[in-house]
């Protein structure tokens, strides 16, 4: 597995070893040996979580305040923009951010560990997202951060036709970092 570095330092691209000959190609999504030797630690996962999501459509910035999540993330149909931001008051990076794409076809992975909100725009006209998470959803703890917070700057992609992105009630009522409540 090839590790590469992003924005942020925590957060890191992976490039597992792929397989591939007339007959389509072999890739281990996860081998806790492997991926501990890669992120210099071992988590365990303890759920995993796939969604659907349609051309335009914008998920999170999402987080949970008690039971944090690390995430590994995977794209299994489509392209998607995956962004974290630091959520850690502490950290000398908070309020940073970092993107990368995600696509099927290159069969990256991406490392997200707790104390990150993280989201993702849909790239492709449908994009499959699956990924594992190091603590169980609390719903009483979630948290999201506003999509277009001015103070982030996230660098969005453009959408086609200069339209807004598809948004959950839930997601256009995000807050900015500003007013968020985040971690220590």
């Amino acid at each position: 597995m090839k590790v590469h570095a992003t924005g942020l330092p925590e957060i890191l691209l992976l490039e597992p070893a792929v397989f591939a000959d007339e007959r389509g190609f072999f890739t281990e999504t996860y081998n806790r040996q492997t991926f501990a030797q890669a992120i210099g630690s071992d988590p365990a996962f303890v759920q995993d979580n796939r969604s659907g999501s349609a051309y335009g459509v914008l998920r999170g910035l999402h987080y949970q305040v008690r039971r944090t999540q690390g995430k590994l993330i995977q794209v299994l149909s489509g392209r998607v923009y995956s962004v974290g931001v630091d959520i850690r008051r502490s950290s000398p990076r908070y309020g940073r951010w970092t993107g990368v794409e995600l696509s099927a076809q290159a069969r990256h992975q991406l490392w997200m560990p707790p104390g990150f909100a993280h989201g993702f725009l849909v790239l492709s006209e449908h994009a499959e997202v699956f990924y594992k998470t190091t603590d169980f959803y609390d719903p009483a703890s979630e948290r999201c951060l506003l999509w277009n917070d001015p103070d982030l700057g996230i660098g969005w992609p453009a959408i086609r036709h200069g339209a807004a992105p598809r948004l959950s009630a839930k997601d256009a009522a995000g807050q900015r970092l500003r007013d968020a409540e985040t971690l220590p």
